[in-house]
Order: structure tokens, then C-alpha cells, then sequence
């Protein structure tokens, strides 16, 4: 059972998506991704974008934490409605809307997307069966659309190749936590030679 691990609505039990249709992220890999994300302090105030969204676990973290505002894109009809769901939770403690959800998939919403909508952070987790080649499509979509400094976060399979990045988005970080694997992107900035202490698993017990 997910829930929303910190910030204003933190504790609160997240909905669900029935059976396998997706692929959620534990709550211990959730927690030691905010936990970098705080440090790099690119939350408060955030204009946030959780592609591939599930139950939009990740979307509503932001929410919580003081993302000012956030959209969750998923196509699925019974996940979109438990993205719906957790969104009404999180907006209600907020007294405002914070959460929008969109039903469509990935590449239409970025294909709709005006010029100048810009994101400050934003996830994707897409499901395993989309070929790299796909996602690299979907990160090419994405890069005009990312602000000045953004982060772009990544979740894979452990087993997975590094995504192939588009000409303007340089991989910074990455991270391994058991089975999954989180790659950190930036739009124009070279990877520095920070990067090699910054790739090794997260130990299991942590």
C-alpha cells in the first residue's frame, strides 16, 4: 500500500491501481528519490510533470512537498481515474487545485503542448514493454518543454541500457536501488566528474 510519504498531506494512504496494470515505485525507492531531489532543491514552487503517471504516486509526493503545480499524464482509463482520486485527495488538503490529470498518452500530450509551457521536474516511469527507442522519442518531445535548470528523472529496470538522451539533455546523475534504476538528466549542462561517485547501487538495506 503507497502513500504520500512527507509534506503537507504526508501520511495519507494513496489509491491504488488494481491489478498489474502498472508498475508502481516502492515507497523505499520514493523516499530516497525525494531525498535527492530535496538536496537538489528543485521541488518548492515547482511546476511538475509525471508522464506515464499509474496512480500519480510521484506527482502527488511533489504536490505535498510544495510543487505549485503539477500534471498527471496517463492513458490508461482505470489508472487515470485513481489519478484522479489521489489528485482530489492532495487538492483538498491544499484548498486549491494543484493536481491536473490528462488522459492521453505521452506523445500526444507533448505533441499538444503549447510553446513557452515549460516544467521545472519531471518523472517518467514508462512501462517496461516501451523500447528505448520510443523513449528516446518522448525525451526529445520533452526538451522544449523543460525550464531552465529542470530536472528530468528517469525509472527503469535495473537491467535496462542507459536512455539514449537527446542532443540538449545531458544525463547527471544515477542511481541503482535493488530492481530499479533512476537516471538523472538536465537540459545544456555537461556531466561533470562528480558523476563517477554518483553511480553506485544503493545498498539493499538502506
Amino acid at each position: 500500500m503507497s502513500r504520500i510519504i512527507a509534506g503537507a498531506a504526508g501520511g495519507t494512504t494513496l489509491v491504488s491501481v488494481p491489478g498489474s496494470l502498472t508498475r508502481p515505485t516502492t515507497d523505499r525507492v520514493k523516499e530516497a528519490l525525494f531525498s535527492r531531489l530535496d538536496a537538489f532543491e528543485v521541488i518548492a514552487d515547482a511546476r511538475v510533470l509525471d508522464l506515464y503517471a499509474g496512480s500519480g504516486s510521484l506527482g502527488v509526493e511533489s504536490a505535498s512537498r510544495g510543487a505549485k503545480s503539477v500534471d498527471l499524464v496517463e492513458f490508461d482509463g482505470k489508472a487515470s481515474e485513481v489519478c484522479q482520486r489521489n489528485a482530489d485527495l492532495v487538492n483538498t488538503v491544499a484548498q486549491q487545485k494543484v493536481v491536473s490529470v490528462h488522459r492521453s498518452k505521452v506523445e500526444s500530450f507533448l505533441d499538444r503542448t503549447q510553446p513557452g509551457v515549460l516544467w521545472d521536474l519531471v518523472f517518467l516511469d514508462p512501462p517496461y514493454p516501451l523500447d528505448e527507442p520510443a523513449l528516446a522519442v518522448v525525451l526529445a518531445k520533452l526538451l522544449p518543454h523543460l525550464a531552465e535548470g529542470a530536472v528530468v528523472v528517469v525509472e527503469r529496470s535495473s537491467r535496462a541500457p542507459e536512455p539514449s538522451w537527446p542532443d540538449g539533455l545531458e544525463r547527471f546523475a544515477e542511481r541503482k536501488y535493488g530492481e530499479t534504476k533512476l537516471w538523472f538528466a538536465e537540459p545544456g549542462v555537461e556531466a561533470g566528474p562528480e558523476d563517477a561517485s554518483d553511480q553506485a547501487a544503493e545498498p539493499e538495506g538502506s
